[in-house]
């Protein structure tokens, strides 16, 4: 079993309120909070001096509670006069609740806090039992508060009742279908006793699935979750937003700034799912180059949650054909960010959303009886009943060791070359070594001649490389290149036959890998032939591979170009030997770091492969 070591981190404390109650606590039910529109603010009378009856369902149930509140996205402090929870007779239809449940909460032994702007609290503990899926009523007697610079999640799908005054009769209340000031809602649990967190967006948070029926995708694997003995201590945290992007320029904070709070924070999290990329896709100028940046992104909450002992699974983006999210390079980029979630070996499962929501017979389109408003993006509640049915439970049962953290080991075989190895004296003339902090070594090769007419004949122009596959399959050549500019993103490029074709589009803004070549290649020798076609053109590394998803970052470590590529074999291993990267035998396996294995098989063919060895 791979061993790992666990960083505990000290996050900050919260302002006021900090519970040090012992016990193991979990969160049963959680929402995301931002600054709230203005369009979605608190309707008169305003939160000042009034009172707010908000209802949420939980996940797990417990005997005994703690409330988190958020004013983080406020300029003001905003004072709590006091708060009570009660069992609530609805799931938000109506203001009802049990009277005789009804507790009240104190923060450091009194009734009331004031959270200043930017902060949040936690309520003392207080003994209060609730059921798996039961819905709470939390009432907040506001002081002093804004109505306009609000923190709260907007779309709640769940009816909440604002009167007048210090109040507990909600009779003829204001509604909205909002939430406000309200973040986590934890029960000491037993210690086997974990949440999930989800990374989402408007399709986690709920558009499309039916106004105070809590039956969001989340809600309905919830429910089968509690159902099922093994995994019947399973807590529910929704962390999703409406509008949401990975990378920024969305509504609420970005996840990529947000992830730390709403999934690595959360009390008792074991399971994290990502799925959010949608509204990154769908406003993006270049699909693939998104995506690619969305998976260093999702790499980045592996890691740090595999340090923290989380599981991370990933779910596919669903289908937007239709919507005016679609075009043919944003499809584009949804499969580039599918296909690294359904290969790579980081994550430690996959939620295959879209396998269970496309149509059949248009694979890039949603089924349309689980159209909202038909939209094409969102779904309604079979829709939603269908995600949160699809998904195996027994992802929450794992017992493994965590997955990878670096995805360089886990890529796939593949040949790795540093451009600049490729020049001679007589070869890559046309090409010009230069320097570059970004680039894998620190150095690339810059195109300084324009061929854009015709392929050069003159091997001075070209760079080459041998190379070999051990069996038969397609394979790709992917090369990091940085292309600033439409008029210089493209290469000539063939594999063993004369070079008239050439890749272009390849602008980028940054390093990037792009598709250079893909054909069906024979087991044995071949060669690489690549030109410049355009002068300003930048070339890294180039990736020869059998996996049709593009590499991410620097790729893995450059192979010497002598050695078989190994793709798979069936026969038995007869011996093998251990080689340096660079091509030095080795008398046994290094303590740590890459080398190359060659093994000589049962029926006389010798393949390699990349090893990694980690402390």
């Amino acid at each position: 079993m791979k061993m790992r070591r666990i960083a505990f981190m000290l996050g900050c404390l919260l302002t006021a309120g900090v519970a040090m109650a012992d016990g193991h606590w979990v969160g049963t039910w959680g929402t995301a909070p931002q600054l709230v529109e203005s369009h979605n603010n608190p309707p008169s009378p305003g939160l000042g001096n009034n009172s707010l009856r908000q209802i949420v369902q939980v996940s797990i149930g417990g005997e005994k509670v703690r409330l988190k509140l958020t004013n983080e996205f406020s300029t003001g402090a905003t004072e709590i006069k006091a708060v009570e929870l009660a069992i609530a007779k609805t799931a938000g239809s109506s203001s009802e609740i049990d009277e005789t449940s009804t507790v009240s909460l104190t923060f450091d032994g009194k009734a009331g806090v004031t959270i200043p702007a930017g902060n949040k609290v936690v309520s003392d503990p207080v003994d209060f039992h609730i059921g798996p899926r039961e819905n709470v009523a939390i009432t907040i007697h506001y002081g002093l508060a804004s109505s306009t610079s609000v923190s709260g999640h907007p779309g709640s799908r769940t009816t909440s009742y604002l009167k007048a005054g210090n109040t507990t009769d909600f009779s003829n209340a204001v509604k909205t279908d909002h939430w406000y000031s309200i973040l986590t809602l934890e029960v000491e649990a037993p210690e086997e006793a974990g949440a999930v967190a989800i990374l989402g967006n408007s399709i986690t948070d709920g558009r499309g699935s039916t106004t105070n029926q809590q039956n969001r995708w989340a809600d309905v694997l919830s429910r089968r979750l509690l159902a099922n003995e093994a995994t019947r201590q399973v807590g529910m945290l929704n962390m999703g937003i409406g509008g949401n992007c990975v990378l920024g320029g969305g509504l609420g904070p970005a996840a990529v700034n947000r992830y730390q709070r709403d999934l690595l924070g959360q009390e008792g999290v074991k399971w994290i799912i990502l799925f959010e990329a949608v509204n990154d896709l769908g406003g993006s100028r270049n699909g693939v180059q998104t995506a690619t940046r969305i998976i260093e992104v999702y790499k980045q909450i592996i890691r740090e949650a595999h340090q923290k002992g989380i599981y991370v699974f990933g779910a596919t983006i669903t289908p937007f054909k239709g919507n005016n999210y679609y075009t043919e390079d944003h499809e584009k980029g949804r499969s580039t960010l599918n296909k690294w979630i359904r290969t790579t070996k980081m994550l430690d499962g996959v939620i295959d959303f879209d396998q269970a929501v496309r149509n059949p017979q248009d694979t890039i389109a949603m089924q349309r009886e689980f159209l909202f408003e038909n939209d094409w993006l969102h779904l309604n509640a079979l829709g939603y009943e269908t995600m949160g049915g699809c998904i195996d439970l027994s992802l929450f049962t794992k017992t493994d060791p965590l997955a990878a953290d670096d995805e360089e080991d886990n890529y796939g075989e593949a040949l790795w070359i540093e451009a600049e190895s490729l020049p001679t004296k007589t070869v890559g003339t046309a090409f010009k070594l230069v320097g570059d902090a970004a680039a894998s070594g620190g150095k690339c090769l810059q195109t300084v001649t324009q061929v854009a007419n015709a392929a050069p004949a003159d091997s001075a122009y070209m760079l080459t490389s041998p190379f070999m596959v051990s069996s038969a399959d397609t394979y790709y050549v992917y090369a990091r290149v940085l292309c600033p500019t439409w008029d210089d993103d493209s290469y000539w490029v063939s594999v063993d036959g004369p070079m008239s074709n050439f890749a272009n589009g390849l602008q980028t803004e940054s390093w990037d890998w792009k598709e250079l070549f893909s054909g069906y290649l024979q087991a044995g020798q071949h060669r690489l032939n690549l030109a410049g076609r355009e002068d300003g053109a930048f070339l890294d590394k180039l990736c020869i591979t059998a996996n049709p998803q593009p590499p991410t970052g620097m790729g893995g470590t450059s192979t010497p170009t002598s050695i078989r590529l190994y793709s798979s074999h069936t026969g038995g291993v007869r011996g093998g030997l251990k080689y340096s990267m660079s091509g030095m035998p080795l008398t046994a396996q290094t303590a740590s770091g890459p080398y190359v294995e060659v093994r000589r098989m049962d029926d006389g063919s010798v393949v390699s492969r990349k090893v990694v060895v980690r402390q």
